[in-house]
């Protein structure tokens, strides 16, 4: 991932809404969620829901589709996971993380 996408992507993940939808559409999995199912869960006017909708998928983090009359939208999970592997790709210095009580969690969920 380019550093441009990585600051586009933690820029539209700074805002309290953003980041809420951003964590449903990755709990609920690859069948994504309806807008109008996120509008309620989130209880946000629909304007505003599709203002930050749009800046989760211009920083390419999230997904849509259409589905007859409905727009789904998901979680983008390799982009998710691209920011990830970038944030954590120099921890521990360079050296191995087993025995480093810090990263060694995220270390085991990279290799899973």
């Amino acid at each position: 991932m380019e550093t441009k996408n990585i600051i586009e992507a933690l820029s539209a993940l700074a805002q309290e809404t953003r980041l809420s939808i951003f964590r449903l559409l990755v709990q609920a999995g690859e069948e994504g969620i309806t807008a109008g199912k996120l509008a309620e869960t989130l209880s946000a006017p629909a304007p505003t829901l599709s203002f930050h909708l749009q800046q989760l998928r211009h920083a390419g983090l999230i997904n849509s589709t259409r589905k007859g009359t409905q727009i789904i939208y998901s979680a983008s999970y390799p982009a998710m996971n691209d920011l990830i592997s970038y944030l954590t790709e120099n921890c521990c210095q360079g050296k191995a993380c087993g025995d480093n009580k810090i990263c060694s969690p995220l270390m085991e969920r990279k290799s899973a």
